[in-house]
């Protein structure tokens, strides 16, 4: 196993196992973005490749991170101590340069990047922040560990998700087992039983599962004979199922807060000064 570092339009680096066909790419200075995992050779992640070429505009695919907010806010704003800021939707840490500043290929393949607080954050969210995310691959299994650190002298509100793409060929041969009974659609904001399947005739699915049983999720390809587990740790208490018809993609995002909740104070975490939260987040692959 190996950890080597490529320069391509972006420095790329790529984890490799051979002994059992297992690669991961990353690309720090894209928003610490995962944009490939390989499980004995085949490709579990979707990448919009022009868009992932632009630096103007935000990556469709890989894995991208959410923070300090998750979806979008009424006219991109947030109220803080009687001020008003703008957020663009998701954040910011997927479009910031991310440094590396840890790597290990000896009984596993590791990667931490870090991200701190800045000009160009405190203009849009005035705290002083510093995160540490170590990908992890082994075998056929990625986890995501997290370290959120508030360096405020205050309280630092924020939410986190994640945003994998997981590219599929037949949306009507995936198996869905999500711990939930309904469903919110974020465009109509109605809630609605769910049964297990979704209307692949639609233009575009957004719903939030906001009331889990459980954290783990499994979804289930029975064309390409493989299934993934999503398991993520308690803070994530929102899935987000996401796809757009005629794109070869679906997401299944662990959220620990619903859309706007840097103004509505919901499921909205909490740092005190000084104190850090470590979360993770892990798929893992079975052929079947």
């Amino acid at each position: 196993m190996a950890i080597t570092v490529e320069q391509r339009q972006y420095l790329t680096y790529i984890l490799e196992d051979e002994a059992v066909n297992a690669l991961l790419e990353v690309v720090p200075e894209r928003g610490g973005i995962i944009t490939r995992w390989q499980v004995q050779g085949q490709e579990l992640l979707y990448l919009d490749a022009e868009r992932f070429a632009n630096p103007e505009l935000t990556v469709r695919g890989g894995i991208p991170i959410l923070f300090p907010i998750c979806g979008n806010l009424p006219d991109h704003t947030y109220s803080y101590q009687g001020q008003t800021y703008t957020l663009k939707q998701h954040g910011f840490a997927r479009d910031l340069p991310w440094e590396v500043l840890e790597q290990t290929a000896t009984d596993r393949l590791s990667l931490t990047l870090g991200l701190s607080s800045n000009l160009q954050t405190w203009a849009v969210y005035p705290f002083d922040f510093h995160l540490a995310f170590t990908y992890v691959l082994q075998a056929n299994t990625l986890t995501l560990h997290q370290r959120y650190t508030n360096q405020s002298a205050e309280a630092m509100p924020f939410a986190i998700g994640f945003h994998p793409y997981f590219g599929v060929e037949d949306k009507s041969a995936l198996q869905f087992q999500i711990p939930a009974t309904e469903w919110l659609d974020q465009r109509t904001k109605a809630t609605q039983p769910y049964s297990g399947a979704f209307d692949w005739s639609a233009d575009e699915i957004d719903v939030a599962f906001t009331e889990l049983s459980s954290q783990v999720a499994t979804v289930t390809d029975t064309q390409r004979s493989r299934r993934l587990t999503l398991h993520s740790s308690p803070a994530f208490s929102t899935l987000v199922f996401w796809t757009v018809k005629g794109k070869d993609f679906y997401c299944l995002e662990p959220w620990t807060a619903p859309r706007n909740a840097l103004n509505t104070g919901e499921r909205l975490l909490y740092l005190a000064p000084g104190a850090s939260l470590e979360t993770s987040v892990t798929c893992t692959i079975e052929l079947i």
